[in-house]
């Protein structure tokens, strides 16, 4: 491609690359010049004009962004492409769900040539219908084929989709102690399901004892359990987690280095998801339970090592308010 400016006799047929403000109008930049355009600027008394003129082995920026999208998503990804418009195209959600990457071949993409890049949300970020994943840019007016083909080769398909759920239901355990905060939480909870397509479908109130507990976790019927305690889960063998295995199933995680969120256990009964949760799960706002609820809602299996890998990336949010703060004095 052959950048710069040129007499505007010889422009047409290039591609405009600034804007140029005419009495009768604006030729906006990215306009292929024609014979009438190289006419009304020459009529302004326009000397000269800066141009890209692609050669024979350059690909278009709106063909190449378009290329490069299709070679990205392959099937079934959950993603809308957008129609590609001065060398850009975004893909968004179909619905709500959790962004699953390739980061790899993202990466070995960006590396093929300077102009041809793509950029993602975070990997596993939640989504809601119609949000933007990814945005396709094909930063100058074209591209050598030779590197469009190898960035296309590269992305492999399937590099960018859009876990969609695959739960429906749950019940929220809540046990009960002297004092305790009852059915805080629940709304924040209930929205937190509702964003991912989740009804909640009961919320029990049990005492904060391992038999109680182990029988309303043995009794959940719905195909994800939260537990929420009324006092703080603060070891393997405390109430909640201690419970689980008194009801059959297995706990498979306790603690993650997300806070807040470093309370969460996680476990199952046989295919049945069971969640402890930590108290901030209360707050609407985001915690480390949200990381791990999400994908497993979505169906993407979460183990001890992909809590492990949270933790960079895992402090969310400082607190000033809490009785032993984080940042000494």
């Amino acid at each position: 491609m052959k950048f710069g400016p040129v007499p505007v006799a010889q422009a047409a047929g290039a591609v405009l690359a600034h804007s140029v403000q005419l009495a009768a109008g604006r030729l906006r930049k990215g306009r292929v010049l024609s014979d009438a355009d190289v006419a009304a600027l020459r009529a302004a008394e326009i000397a000269q004009v800066i141009v890209a003129r692609l050669a024979d082995e350059d690909v278009g920026e709106d063909h190449a962004a378009a290329r490069l999208a299709q070679a990205v998503l392959g099937a079934g990804t959950g993603l809308h492409v957008t129609a590609p418009f001065t060398g850009r195209v975004n893909l968004l959600a179909e619905g709500a769900g959790v962004v699953v990457l390739n980061v790899a071949a993202l990466e070995a993409v960006n590396a093929v040539h300077p102009m041809i890049t793509i950029a993602t949300v975070s990997p596993f970020q939640q989504m809601a219908q119609g949000g933007m994943v990814a945005t396709i840019k094909i930063i100058s007016y074209g591209v050598p084929e030779a590197d469009l083909a190898q960035a296309c080769a590269a992305a492999g398909a399937g590099a960018i989709r859009l876990a969609m759920p695959v739960l429906r239901s749950a019940t929220l355990i809540i046990t009960e102690i002297e004092g305790g905060v009852g059915y805080k939480g629940r709304k924040a909870i209930e929205a937190r399901l509702a964003a991912l397509g989740v009804t909640l479908e009961s919320v029990v109130m049990t005492r904060h004892e391992t038999s109680a507990l182990a029988a309303a976790i043995a009794d959940a019927a719905s195909e994800l359990v939260l537990v929420l305690t009324g006092s703080a889960t603060s070891d393997p063998e405390d109430v909640a987690p201690s419970a689980l295995r008194a009801a059959g199933g297995e706990v498979t995680r306790f603690g993650m280095p997300v806070d807040p969120g470093n309370l969460l256990f996680l476990g199952h009964i046989g295919t049945q998801q069971v969640i402890g949760l930590p108290g901030c799960a209360r707050s609407p706002a985001l915690n480390g339970a949200d990381w791990v609820m999400s994908r497993i809602i979505c169906g993407i299996a979460v183990a001890g090592a992909d809590i492990a890998a949270m933790g960079v990336g895992g402090l969310l949010k400082e607190i000033p308010t809490r009785p032993q703060p984080r940042r000494g004095r």
